[in-house]
This record gives structure tokens, sequence and C-alpha cells, in this order.
């Protein structure tokens, strides 16, 4: 687990940009945060790291987007999802075990069908301290947590 300090959203973005230059293929990321913590701010810098140029909108209404880059990106946000049925209707197996990377914003919400390799963001406001400070801890559950953990603290300036 490792845990970061960032003081602005472009921070959190830039955070989400490390991380996702070093995703691979069939990788999943989970996000956890409040309403307005800052997860689709990371998710817009995940893509960036992708190689995805454009501006990231959180798919809430739509439940999934997809974006193409160094691997396809599939952003889910399952906040208006009823159950978990609903979600497994969206055909999220295939994108789960697709050729991309998966993003599921609201992650805690579907806890019973998360991959079981994954990495998981917890996005946290820091409002005590700024009100734009966030805690994001991230955890690698899998056969690669400690090779991405390396990686990542090399590349990290925040925190």
């Amino acid at each position: 687990m490792m845990k970061f300090r960032t003081d602005s959203a472009d921070d959190t973005a830039e955070l989400g940009r490390k991380l996702g230059s070093m995703l691979q293929r069939g990788d999943n990321v989970c996000l956890i945060g409040d309403l307005g913590s800052g997860k689709t701010a990371f998710t817009g810098g995940l893509a960036k790291g992708l190689g995805i140029s454009g501006y990231i909108t959180s798919p809430t209404f739509t439940i999934v987007n997809e974006y193409e880059g160094r691997l396809p990106l599939y952003h889910f946000d399952v906040y208006r999802i009823s159950d978990v049925d609903e979600m497994l209707d969206t055909g999220y197996y295939e994108y789960i075990d697709g050729d991309g990377v998966t993003v599921i914003e609201w992650a805690d919400l579907i806890k019973e069908i998360l991959p079981s390799e994954r990495i998981e963001v917890h996005i946290e406001k820091n409002d005590q301290v700024r009100s734009d400070s966030r805690t994001i801890t991230i955890r690698f559950i899998g056969e690669r947590t400690a090779e991405y953990e390396r990686r990542l603290a090399g590349e990290s300036t925040c925190g």
C-alpha cells in the first residue's frame, strides 16, 4: 500500500498519469471516494498516461466510456447502478477480461464482483488542510504488487 498527498486537481491528475503510464493490458483500476473527491480527475491523468488525448468525462449516465490510446481504456461509473445484475448486463466481464485497461469509479458499490487482480485507489478529501488537498492510497492486489509498488515509487514526486 502506498499513500500520497496531492494539493490540487492537477497533482491528482499527475499521480493518475504516472500510474497510467505503467499499466498493462488487462489491468483493472478500482476507484473509491466520495462525490467530488477527484476520481474523474485521477482518471483523466491515467488516460494521459495511456496516451489518450482529449477530455475525459465521467460516464455517470452512459455507465461506460471507451477511449483509444496505447491501450484501450474502459471507464465505468457505477454510481447509478442499482444492483450487480445490472452491472453484469453492461458486458462487464468482457471489459474486465478484455484487451485494455478498465477503470471503475465507485468500485465499492460492486465489491462482490471486483476482479481478484486489481489496483484499488482510495481518494479522500483533506478539507482541513486545503479545499483541493487529497490523500490518495493505492493498493495493488495480486501477483504484480511488488513490481507496481517499485515502479510507482520510482516515478512519484507526490507525497
